[in-house]
């Protein structure tokens, strides 16, 4: 049988979220994503009020999430900063009633270390920062104060421009890859172990359709760092573009870029529609690693 570490890097060592060892190698990860806001992209304002917010957390538990990404504040390109007190005050009532139904680890989806640090009080184990710890100084003391894992995104400015003017790279693979590089050595630097940190290529952040493909069709290339990849196409403007739909219709685009980024070598990817995407990766990942799994899917969730 062909082994997928030598054509797509070592694997990493297991990361622990909670009560969630993530073994990498063995299958793909499910992260569920739960807008606490009134302006994302795909669903915003549909889970603004706290009481639908923690329905819909629970309900993805239920279907196999593996972890639930809890975010306060919109990153779609153009939006503007919200207040730390006001993210905290959208996502920790949350949080609190998530971690009090369910087993499933809770991340938090924040640049903030005040955000950051209220959420881990509230229940969260893992921190998911779009900014690579560019945004907040003190956000890589707060994730080692916790010992928690840590996601850091490849990110072309802020949010707010980062869509804006030509967006050309000379090297689309190698400067994210070395922008991750340097995301590493500042956790490092903070105290964050090398080992607690997951990379993410950034779809959609200060990328035009094009360069979006070919970070999933190279996704391999990351493996270089030896980082667990997270990835999250779910519902993105590229796969509109390619089907012409609007972002309420994508859920097939989707499950097609999630069965090519876990063949490609995503250990993590991010959705909204966790139900049908449990499927689609489980299945993704049967054909990447050419054998069947140990125990089957049952009701979305892996037995």
């Amino acid at each position: 049988m062909p082994d997928r570490s030598d054509r797509q890097g070592k694997v990493p060592p297991p990361i622990r979220a909670g009560n969630l060892t993530m073994r990498f190698g063995t299958r793909s990860y499910l992260m569920g994503i739960l807008n606490v806001t009134p302006d994302s992209f795909s669903d915003g304002g549909e889970f603004f009020d706290a009481s639908r917010a923690v329905e819909h957390a629970l309900a993805m538990a239920e279907e196999g999430a593996d972890i639930l990404d809890v975010g306060g504040e919109s990153t779609r390109p153009g939006s503007d900063e919200v207040p730390a007190e006001e993210e905290i005050g959208r996502v920790v009532p949350v949080i609190e009633q998530v971690a009090k139904w369910t087993a499933v680890p809770v991340s938090i989806d924040t640049n903030k270390a005040a955000v950051a640090r209220a959420a881990l009080e509230a229940g969260a184990s893992l921190v998911n920062d779009v900014s690579a710890l560019r945004f907040d100084p003190e956000m890589a003391e707060v994730v080692a104060a916790a010992g928690v894992p840590l996601v850091v995104m490849h990110m072309r400015g802020v949010p707010r421009t980062m869509q804006a003017g030509p967006i050309h790279y000379e090297d689309l693979l190698g400067e994210i890859a070395a922008f991750l590089e340097e995301a590493l050595q500042r956790a490092a630097a903070g105290g964050v172990s090398r080992n607690k940190v997951i990379v993410d290529p950034g779809i959609g952040f200060g990328k035009t359709p094009e360069h979006n493909l070919m970070i999933i069709n190279r996704l391999a290339e990351l493996k270089r760092l030896g980082r667990p990849i997270l990835l999250g196409p779910s519902r993105k403007a590229f796969i509109g573009k390619i089907l012409g739909v609007e972002v309420d219709e994508r859920l097939f685009g989707t499950c097609a870029a999630v069965t090519a980024a876990v063949i490609n070598g995503a250990d993590i990817v991010r959705v909204h529609d966790v139900g049908p995407l449990r499927q689609v990766a489980a299945v993704a990942d049967c054909i990447a690693r050419e054998r069947l799994p140990p125990v089957s899917i049952k009701g979305g969730r892996v037995q």
